[in-house]
């Protein structure tokens, strides 16, 4: 039977030779001074799963009892159930590691990136206000701009044919404004910023975000359908169908995360789930200049290679994992710290999740780069481990 002796919070450590030799085979704990220390998630693990018995002096220590030691620790049951369930999978998990040195083996992705020329044209349009959009009011140049740049909506959604009206989205509008493209009868830029901003009040943030990937050849459309801020075509995409007379479906779609802001965890994971569900990349846009808070990484994670999990004595750990539970909030700034932390540590970031059932979703975070920009994007993919 494993036996383990606690003195103290910091202070958990096997009680004999038989517990150290077993342990230490597992990759539990650390040798300090020849007696294997183990941090407060392994020692519940221990006492939880493989039945470990835990003393102080002359008295046994109950599961509960230690449990109720730390609790007041934040994020703590998250925290011990994230590292259960990577425990559970046969896979090593430690609470802190040595700086490696090696270079990042998992670079950045590049992203494709062109410059958006706009024709040299002369668009005035129609505001209103209630449901931010513009009405063209020329019929062929409302038709041009929408074949050639996708910018609008030329008759009905998927119906090219079936109507002669440009109807423009807010983000659409401002761009056009913004590029002296596009006059609008009665209202100026200010005002439509200003009432779109009183509508919402990330309004410049989302714009910022669209305007990017818009500059840099992408098409952008709303990502209502999908739970997300927008839907993204690599440059070159046109609304015309193609060869088969099938539609182009968009394979990307990107929420905009600022740094003040914060997402019930639920919810963001909800529009992963659904991005995932439809075979597209969900991209985490976080724009903005604002600091990024000071965030812990949670546990280090060694993996699997070739179908084998990875041995601590053998390869570097490969993720950063960052726990969290299903009802908690998570600020844009601790999402970009935690970000920064694993990319300190040279490694990729998990986010692990633990839902009202105790069961743990992870969602893998590498990040990626658009050419010329200077905001943060993420791809985020659903990860079975």
């Amino acid at each position: 039977m494993l036996e383990l002796k606690y003195t103290s919070k910091k202070n958990i450590t096997a009680a004999d030779q038989s517990t150290l030799d077993i342990l230490k085979k597992g990759f539990f704990g650390n040798i300090e001074k020849k007696n294997l220390k183990l941090n407060i998630y392994e020692s519940l693990y221990l006492m939880d799963v493989r039945n470990a018995s835990c003393r102080n002096k002359n008295k046994n220590i109950t599961f509960s009892e230690m449990f109720l030691l730390f609790n007041k620790s934040k994020k703590f049951l998250a925290k011990y159930l994230t590292y259960k369930d990577w425990r559970d999978r046969g896979l090593v998990a430690k609470e802190s590691v040595i700086s490696l040195n090696e270079p990042n083996k998992n670079p950045i992705k590049q992203y494709p990136s062109s410059k958006l020329t706009l024709p040299n044209i002369k668009l005035t349009g129609i505001f209103f206000p209630s449901d931010l959009t513009t009405i063209l009011e020329d019929d062929e140049q409302g038709k041009f701009i929408y074949q050639n740049f996708w910018i609008g909506q030329y008759g009905s959604y998927k119906a090219a044919e079936r109507g002669k009206l440009n109807k423009l989205d807010i983000y659409e509008t401002v761009f056009l404004i913004e590029h002296n493209i596009l006059e609008i009868k009665e209202f100026t830029k200010k005002q439509i910023i200003k009432i779109a901003t009183s509508r919402r009040k990330d309004f410049p943030k989302l714009f910022e975000v669209y305007k990017d990937w818009m500059e840099k050849g992408y098409v952008i459309k709303t990502g209502f359908k999908f739970g997300t801020h927008f839907r993204v075509y690599f440059p070159g995409a046109t609304p015309m169908k193609n060869d088969n007379k099938n539609w182009i479906h968009s394979k990307h779609v990107i929420h905009v995360f600022p740094k003040e802001s914060r997402l019930l965890i639920s919810e963001w994971a909800r529009a992963i789930r659904v991005a995932h569900s439809v075979r597209k990349t969900f991209i985490l846009a976080v724009p903005g200049n604002a600091f990024a808070k000071k965030v812990e990484i949670d546990f280090i994670l060694y993996h699997r290679r070739g179908g084998e999990a990875e041995s601590p004595d053998v390869f570097p750990p490969k993720y950063a994992m960052l726990s969290l539970s299903e009802e908690e909030y998570i600020g844009g700034k601790e999402f970009a710290g935690a970000i920064l932390k694993a990319k300190e540590k040279k490694l990729e970031l998990i986010v692990a999740i633990a839902d009202r059932e105790t069961a743990v979703t992870y969602y893998k975070v590498r990040q990626i780069k658009l050419k010329g920009s200077e905001a943060d994007y993420y791809e985020i993919d659903w990860m079975q481990p």
